[in-house]
């Protein structure tokens, strides 16, 4: 498999980690109208198709240790479950996130979304490990958690505003103002579960007969796609959006359609690909990355720039779609507050000693 060699090339695969993870939601918001629970199954396929399509290119190629054919035979079938189960309890998440942003839009799923996942895995990783600043750490998931409840009120109180407007147009169906918590309930839960799939990726990845980073993005890929097929097929039914719908209406899209959903799952998995071969390689000599002479990139980079993901999701939303457009100043502010307040939130956590994500 080829690797990167170099810290610049390490760092530059960080940043388009990010950069994908928290823009592949912009072809959902392009395709309108599009059910989610539809668009996921085109998303499922992308993702599994470009996770398939990098094992057997470049991670077949170069000879940074094993090809992917190769390390998935050697590795242990234990190894492979756990591969596939972090592509379920992602696909859960994912599903949940993408209902969020189909309710309630990218600004505000997103950041509520990952920012509680930032906090579920910063526990569970101290758990774990034991091992890291416990100021920093408990400051930084404080200045997440302050970050989530500021977008959250963000939001309510864009969501009342603008219905006091129609109130008094004499355009609303009630007087009574909206409560407003389904798209950040459906975040929070998303995110819960989220924060859980990193563990059971390090458990595939570790030992000597652990997945390599190609061969565990497919194995997590399939574990998306099946998933897929049991989740989608219930949301068909039950939806949280608007009316239920039937298997059947997947086929009546057009190919636009297919071809954003397919677009958006493999954008996610390029910006998972990248960020997987990225952590993987960081390790000078160990893994066939890195020259054994080489300085790798800093622990709070390698933690810090992934978690860029939750802000450039939620810029998109803010400034691509304009979904707080109408607000007031407060709704501004809140929303101003909610990304200073995560990033030094992501920055404190970083800071933590022995804190960075291995794989």
């Amino acid at each position: 498999m080829i690797l990167p060699h170099t810290s610049a090339t390490i760092l530059a695969l960080l940043i388009l980690s990010a950069f994908c993870c928290g823009s592949w939601a912009n072809t959902f918001k392009l395709a309108g109208k599009w059910r989610f629970e539809l668009y996921y199954f085109d998303f499922a396929f992308g993702m599994l198709l470009l996770a398939l399509l990098y094992a057997f290119t470049v991670g077949n190629l170069g000879y940074d240790g094993f090809g992917f054919m190769d390390n998935a035979m050697n590795a242990g079938k234990r190894q492979w479950m756990y591969g596939v189960a972090g592509g379920i309890v992602f696909n859960f998440a994912n599903m949940l996130l993408l209902a969020a942003i189909s309710t309630a839009g990218m600004a505000l799923a997103i950041p509520v979304g990952l920012g509680t996942a930032l906090i579920v895995g910063t526990i569970l990783s101290t758990l774990s490990k034991s091992s890291g600043n416990m100021v920093f750490l408990v400051s930084g998931c404080v200045l997440v958690a302050a970050a989530v409840l500021a977008d959250i009120a963000a939001y309510r109180n864009l969501g009342r505003q603008l219905h006091e407007e129609l109130a008094k147009a004499g355009k609303a169906a009630s007087t009574k103002r909206p409560a407003d918590f389904k798209g950040a309930g459906l975040a929070l839960i998303g995110g819960v579960l989220m924060g859980c799939w990193a563990p059971l990726l390090q458990k595939a990845t570790e030992s000597e007969i652990g997945l390599g980073p190609y061969a565990v993005s497919v194995f997590f890929g399939v574990g998306v796609v099946v998933s897929t097929f049991a989740l989608g097929m219930f949301l068909l039914n039950l939806s949280v959006d608007t009316e239920a719908i039937g298997l059947t209406d997947y086929f009546k899209a057009s190919r636009k359609l297919h071809v954003l959903g397919l677009v958006g799952g493999g954008l996610w998995c390029t910006g998972a690909v990248a960020g997987f071969v990225a952590i993987y390689a960081n390790a000078p000599g160990a893994t066939g990355g890195l020259p054994a002479d080489a300085v790798p990139v800093g622990s709070a980079l390698v933690y810090a720039v992934p978690q860029a993901a939750a802000l450039i999701g939620g810029l998109f939303g803010l400034l691509a779609w304009r979904e707080y457009k109408g607000g007031d100043f407060k709704v501004k502010a809140l929303a101003a507050l909610t990304l200073i307040l995560f990033a030094a939130g992501v920055a404190m956590v970083a800071l933590a000693p022995e804190f960075a994500p291995k794989l």
